[in-house]
Parts: C-alpha cells; sequence; structure tokens
C-alpha cells in the first residue's frame, strides 16, 4: 500500500480485508469508473462483485449471517472503494445505514426477518429524511403516519434518497400522531417506518411512486430519487423498533455513523486525487524539467499530503470513538467537516496540477472535480457540522463562573 494514511493497531483479519478490497478497486473499478460514470450508468457488475466478498454484511452480526466487523473495518474499506469511485461507496453506504438501525433499533422479528438478505445482498437498503421544503431542518418534515386499525397509513413526499430505485427496503422517517398530542415537541412525534418495495421506478407498490433519477452534477451511477407516498399502508409490525415517536433519535444514529462514513468517502476521493496529482506531475515537462521539480508544485503536493494525513487521522478517531461504545457526535462531526473540506482543496490542487488536461473529460480527475462538491453537503452541511461541534464544545468546556 502507499505511504499516507495508513491506520496503526490493525489486526491481521483487518488486513487482509483492506488489502482484498484495495486489490478489486485497482482492478475491477478503476479501470472502468470514468466510462460508467460518463454514461451515468449503474455498476452492477461491480455491485456484483461487492457481494462476492461479503461487503454488504460487512458490520452485520455473524449470527445473522454478517462478517460481524467493527465501524472502523467498514470505514476504511469505504476509503478504499471511494478512491476507486465515490458513487459505489454511496451504494453501500445507504445500505449499510439501515442495517445498522435495524442491528441497534429493530425488534427481534425484525432483524431476524431482514439482516440475512441484507448481508448477502438480496435485501438492499435506502433511507428517507429529507424532503423538498426542509433541508437540514428535520423538524420541519410534513410526511406524516396516520393510524389505521393494524395498520398506518402514509402520506408525503421524501426527497434526495440515494438507492431509491435500486433498494428494496426504504427507512422512512415521518411525522406520526399516535400518543403524540398537539404540541409534542416535533422530534419526539416522528416514527422511522420499513418500507419494502419491488426495485426499478414508478409504482413500485400500491400508495407509493419512485418517479425517476434525479439528474445531478456528479454522483452519477448511483440513483437518487425521490418517493411519494400516497395512501401507503404499512403493518405495525413494520414500525422499527415496535413503538411510535422514537424515529427521530432513530435516524440520529444512523446518521451520526453516516458521517463516518462521508468522512471517509471525502479520504478516499481526496487520496485519489492526490495519486492522479504526483503522478501527473512526474509526467509533465515545463522549462525543460517535471513540473513535480519547480518549487511551487512541490509546495502544493506537501499540502496535499498533509491533508490526506490529517483527515485519515480524524476519521479513524471518529470510528474508533464510536466502536469503544462512546458517543461520538462531536468527533464524527469534526471528521466529516474536515475530510470533506480537505477533499474539496486536494482536488482542486490535482485539478491545477493538471492544467487545461484537467478540464477534459479524458483525464479522472474531472471526474473527481465534479463528485467532490456532494461531500460538502451529504449527511449534513458544513454549517450543520459547526453546529454540533460548537455546542458540544460548549458542553465539554462549560464556564463555571
Amino acid at each position: 500500500m502507499a505511504r499516507l494514511a495508513q491506520t496503526h493497531g490493525l489486526t491481521d483479519i483487518q488486513q487482509e480485508i483492506l488489502s482484498t478490497v484495495r486489490d478489486f478497486v485497482d482492478k475491477e473499478i478503476i479501470p472502468v469508473a470514468t466510462e460508467l460514470e460518463h454514461r451515468d450508468e449503474y455498476p452492477q457488475q461491480i455491485v456484483d462483485g461487492l457481494k462476492e466478498l461479503g461487503l454488504f454484511g460487512l458490520m452485520i452480526p455473524e449470527e445473522y449471517g454478517g462478517l460481524g466487523e467493527s465501524l472502523l473495518t467498514y470505514a476504511l474499506c469505504v476509503e478504499e472503494i471511494a478512491r476507486g469511485w465515490m458513487s459505489v461507496s454511496g451504494i453501500i453506504n445507504t445500505h449499510f445505514i439501515v442495517a445498522y438501525m435495524l442491528k441497534q433499533h429493530g425488534t427481534d422479528e425484525q432483524k431476524n426477518h431482514f439482516l440475512p438478505k441484507m448481508a448477502l445482498g438480496e435485501i438492499r437498503g435506502a433511507f428517507s429524511m429529507s424532503e423538498p421544503g426542509l433541508g437540514s431542518d428535520v423538524s420541519a418534515i410534513t410526511s406524516k403516519a396516520v393510524k389505521d386499525g393494524d395498520e398506518y397509513v402514509l402520506t408525503g413526499q421524501k426527497m434526495w434518497l440515494t438507492n431509491g430505485g435500486s433498494a428494496n427496503l426504504v427507512a422512512v422517517l415521518v411525522k406520526s400522531d399516535e400518543g403524540h398530542p398537539e404540541g409534542t415537541a416535533p422530534h419526539k412525534s416522528m416514527t422511522t417506518f420499513l418500507v419494502e418495495k419491488e426495485p426499478g421506478f414508478g409504482e413500485v407498490r400500491p400508495g407509493l411512486t419512485v418517479p425517476g433519477k434525479i439528474e445531478k452534477m456528479g454522483y452519477k451511477g448511483v440513483d437518487t430519487t425521490e418517493l411519494i407516498m400516497d395512501g401507503l399502508r404499512v403493518p405495525q409490525n413494520r414500525v422499527l423498533g415496535g413503538t411510535t415517536g422514537r424515529g427521530f433519535y432513530q435516524m440520529m444514529d444512523g446518521v451520526e455513523v453516516g458521517r463516518v462514513n462521508v468522512a471517509a468517502r471525502g479520504c478516499g476521493v481526496a487520496q485519489r486525487a492526490f495519486e492522479l496529482g504526483v503522478a501527473y506531475a512526474q509526467q509533465r515537462h515545463t522549462f525543460g524539467k517535471q513540473i513535480a521539480q519547480h518549487q511551487a508544485i512541490q509546495f502544493k503536493l506537501a499540502e496535499m499530503a498533509t491533508k490526506v494525513e490529517a483527515a485519515h487521522a480524524m476519521m479513524v478517531n471518529a470510528a474508533r470513538k464510536k466502536d469503544s461504545g462512546e458517543r461520538n457526535d462531536l468527533e464524527a462531526g469534526m471528521a466529516k467537516y474536515l475530510a470533506s473540506e480537505y477533499c474539496k482543496e486536494v482536488v482542486e490542487d490535482a485539478f491545477r496540477i493538471h492544467g487545461g488536461y484537467g478540464f477534459s473529460k479524458e483525464y479522472e480527475i474531472e471526474r473527481l472535480y465534479r463528485e467532490a462538491p456532494m461531500l460538502l453537503i451529504g449527511e449534513g452541511t458544513a454549517e450543520i457540522q459547526k453546529m454540533i461541534i460548537g455546542r458540544r464544545l460548549l458542553e465539554e468546556y462549560r464556564f463555571q463562573g
């Protein structure tokens, strides 16, 4: 492996998993990623390969057929996959968050029903919080669930579902009035429903429509969709955890580990951008020597490598904190914020090193330049991360006067 972004203290099993994933990325993802991305084509062959490697069950406990690995192992695998093509890591991320939420909050029946098939990749997960009019303000959710006998009737429009078309299980956050009278704090009147559906677009089950893919600047290949619920009936046993009113906390728990994932993606994309930049700098000649020999380029490479190292270290720290069972919202927020910002900067520096060729679709850096911005907003914007970080710091450093 390359010198940058090494992780100390890994077990032999972790090192073997990472070596296998990196080899898969080098052979099966990097050679085809740019072509597939330009066609906005779903990478089915790559996904099938990840299934064979067992990555869809990486963190699912062994009792349910998974590998039972840690968040750190998962994050390091995501880092490697994002280094190859960030969209592929997005396909895994939403699946992982739903599996994690089931593992942490699901009933025994829900775990036994879903997790074994999720470990095999037969059931693929997506999760849905956002709506067209709310952005980061989760309390403004308007989608609702109304109790009707042994079922709930869901109505509303959700937005920005990664895997919304290809997934066959969606964890959906809505407001539920049952047992939560008017005036109840918004976060205490939300419920997560486990909605099963057919993959694809159009009406994927009665009362549920996935209109089609949202066209995006980058982050192509993976499908990003809306979700329209109009009289969607969901049985009582598909309330995550079996009890209404806990959805906000369940989703925030999932998003917390999702932020570690986004940090890992930022690290992976930044690593690839550095690799491309340092290689091109040794191939391109100006004024009779490699541009890598010009001090200005060496300074740029030095800054890029330092940012790659710093982001990786913070991501690893956040993952290890979560694995220890401790609260990690501060560390996850810091890691997500730093890794996404540094990723953008490293990619732009690599783009600058390429000069005019960086603007050409023939060069991989052009794809990375369009992909990096998504990390600035995914799983919470930089401003949201700063709010989380600031509040937690005031808790830790409360003035005693």
